[in-house]
């Protein structure tokens, strides 16, 4: 048996140390990590390491969260794992290891996953709904802007800045006859094929607005 790890933060900024030293504490042998949003299961290190695991391994995460955001998710995900043999350790979760009987060890398992599910669902859906009346009082005062871009010349993080100026030199360059594809973009720019892709719609409308002005 291998206890196999996977580490995940939401964006390029997060540190994933924490995650790791947690890991490597509870003798995790391989990780899995990557800097990626959790809103769906599209995700490269998430499907390395399903490919990965094999009868009787452990697949051990910091929290649920970190394997995903919405319940449907993570129901999935945990039956895909188990499909494979391999048994699921969230670290913040209670432990029944003490529990003799596999049994009832798994049923006491799955009714805390359950319930943790349960839970981020609800607190998931009271955020939406706190940020739905947010934009609608913001709207009905006229102070609403729609939502931030997260990439583009003038942005606050430095780091999406750079990535934006270096996606619009590769696609530049694509443009002029690189054989480079848009995948091998995204890769060396450690972003998703679809983040780039709304990427090069901003250098377009960027391209638009400086020829109209």
């Amino acid at each position: 048996m291998s206890k196999i790890g996977y580490a995940r933060v939401s964006t390029r900024d997060q540190n994933l140390e924490r995650q790791i030293e947690q890991l490597n504490d509870a003798g995790v042998v391989k990780i899995f990590q990557e800097k990626i949003s959790g809103k769906d299961t599209d995700r490269p290190e998430l499907k390395k390491m399903l490919a990965y695991i094999r009868d009787d391994d452990e697949v051990v995460i910091t929290s649920l969260d970190r394997l995903g955001r919405s319940s449907n998710d993570l129901t999935d995900l945990i039956e895909k794992i188990r499909a494979t043999g391999a048994t699921l350790n969230i670290l913040n979760l209670p432990s029944f290891a003490g529990i003799e009987d596999p049994n009832l060890r798994n049923l006491m398992t799955n009714i805390i996953v359950e319930l943790y599910k349960y839970i981020a669902q609800e607190e998931r859906e009271t955020i939406r709904e706190r940020q739905r009346q947010g934009i609608d009082i913001a709207k009905a005062q006229g102070r609403y802007a729609g939502k931030q871009r997260e990439y583009g010349p003038n942005v606050k993080n430095r780091a999406n800045r750079r990535v934006y100026n270096e996606a619009k030199r590769m696609l530049q360059e694509k443009q002029q006859g690189s054989k480079i594809t848009m995948r091998a973009i995204a890769r060396s720019l450690d972003i998703a094929p679809g983040t780039l892709y709304r990427i090069k719609g901003y250098i377009a409308e960027e391209e638009t607005a400086n020829a109209q002005g």
